[in-house]
């Protein structure tokens, strides 16, 4: 597959639907042109044209935002991408983690569909991700982050050690708080050293077929 067999519309056109490899968050929508593609694969970074400048422009250029591209796939009909990166911030002009905060269903009103049992784990890791991204003040995860990865590991130890005196106190209670804990510090964890839960349910199912 090269560049050339891509469906680029009328005006040499073909949008590029951003998405974080690791917590699978939808980040933003944009344009790409076989120049800017060129280089996004070139340089590891996303290059998007503007429609609006009619010029190229690399995400996080200003601001520091950075997208390091993971892989770039592309559809059946070949006339849309999907760039999947490790966003090194925001992903939206406004500071927003993604440009897609607003919910139709949410936001009218409307019944949502019932969760999965495992729902809010996904919830849990766009959170972090989302912390990590906007740095928001007095926020745990923030501080987390800010401390750095010999923190996070600190944290995680304790935990570890909080869910073996919960389980050696036969407290049913006691050890799905401590347990609880022990989940969101590992997922802070992933996140930092840029490792996905999908990448370990992958490991799971693989040692599951074996």
């Amino acid at each position: 597959m090269t560049i050339d067999e891509l469906n680029f519309d009328e005006k040499g056109l073909i949008p590029a639907i951003v998405q974080d490899v690791q917590s699978k968050e939808i980040l933003m929508l944009a344009y790409m042109n076989q120049e800017s593609l060129n280089r996004s694969l070139k340089t590891g970074e996303t290059w998007f044209y503007s429609r609006s400048r009619q010029e190229l422009w690399n995400k996080g250029a200003t601001s520091g935002n950075k997208q390091q591209i993971a892989d770039i796939c592309f559809d059946c009909d070949k006339d849309a991408l999907i760039v999947k990166v490790i966003p090194e911030g925001p992903a939206c002009h406004n500071g927003s983690y993604s440009c897609f905060s607003q919910s139709l269903i949410k936001d009218s009103g409307k019944p949502e569909a019932s969760p999965s049992r495992f729902q809010i784990i996904n919830e849990l890791e766009e959170t972090i991700a989302r912390r990590e991204a906007e740095m928001p003040e007095g926020a745990y995860t923030t501080y987390l982050f800010e401390k750095g990865l010999d923190k996070i590991l600190k944290k995680v130890g304790e935990e570890a050690a909080e869910v073996i005196i919960a389980a050696k106190n036969r407290s049913s209670e006691e050890l799905e708080w401590e347990a609880a804990d022990l989940l969101y510090h590992l997922l802070v964890l992933l996140r930092e050293q840029n490792v996905g839960l999908d990448d370990i349910l992958a490991v799971l199912n693989k040692r599951h077929q074996s």
